[in-house]
């Protein structure tokens, strides 16, 4: 059971990890002004999480059908349900923030086709300050995914130190439960001894007292039957 809620946690921080980076991606497509090589390898990226993020999901779903306890397979369920949904709210997040993006890229083609020299040097600062205001986001998201990953990288440590230790107790107790074996069958080995032992002095009793009384007999028999 140990192992299974390990692996379940692991899925859901991947899962997590998938989540924010698609986000990131959308909020970066949804913010692209050009060029379109660069929506292009952005989308690159986005239907490469999806595709980790799906597989991750199918992972968890597996390990619910794999539940013995009916009440854990319907919470891994309802999780893995969950999980089915934020990605589909993603998806339509996803075709969203590329029609805005197509539309700001054909703006942009537009007013550069239509617009003089001046035109295109304002055209160019606004591209320029756009990109800087991108990157700058780009960034931030990039520090958060890490600092989130590193708080769960820190939850999976203390979880595998909690399982050496648990592994260390059960260990423990196993060899006690041994020792107690040994134990055990010591003094039945001892106890068999000794019931043998009464047996035997019962036995040795009973001779002595059976040789008693026909010594007594014997002797009763020549006092007051002499004749016979």
């Amino acid at each position: 059971m140990a192992t299974t809620d390990v692996h379940v946690r692991i899925c859901e921080q991947e899962i997590l990890k998938y989540d924010l980076e698609i986000k990131a991606l959308i909020q970066d497509i949804n913010e692209c002004t050009g060029p379109q090589s660069k929506l292009t390898e952005l989308n690159a990226e986005v239907k490469k999480s999806f595709q980790n993020l799906r597989l991750r999901i199918q992972d968890l779903e597996q390990t619910a059908m794999e539940q013995d306890k009916e009440s854990d397979k319907q919470v891994l369920i309802s999780q893995v349900e969950g999980h089915r949904k934020q990605m589909l709210s993603n998806q339509t997040a996803w075709r969203k923030a590329n029609l805005t993006s197509k539309l700001s890229i054909d703006n942009m083609e537009k007013q550069a086709l239509l617009g003089g020299a001046d035109s295109a040097a304002r055209q160019r600062k606004m591209t320029k300050e756009g990109m800087a205001q991108t990157t700058s986001d780009i960034t931030e998201n990039l520090m958060s995914i890490s600092r989130m990953m590193a708080q769960q990288v820190q939850q999976s440590e203390d979880t595998m130190t909690s399982l050496a230790t648990s592994s260390r107790t059960i260990q423990e107790t196993n060899e006690e439960f041994k020792t107690m074996t040994g134990t055990i069958q010591l003094g039945r080995k001892l106890i068999t001894k000794y019931n043998r032992r009464e047996l035997t002095d019962k036995l040795l009793i009973f001779l002595a007292l059976a040789l008693f009384l026909a010594t007594v007999l014997y002797i009763l028999k020549k006092r007051l039957f002499p004749f016979l």
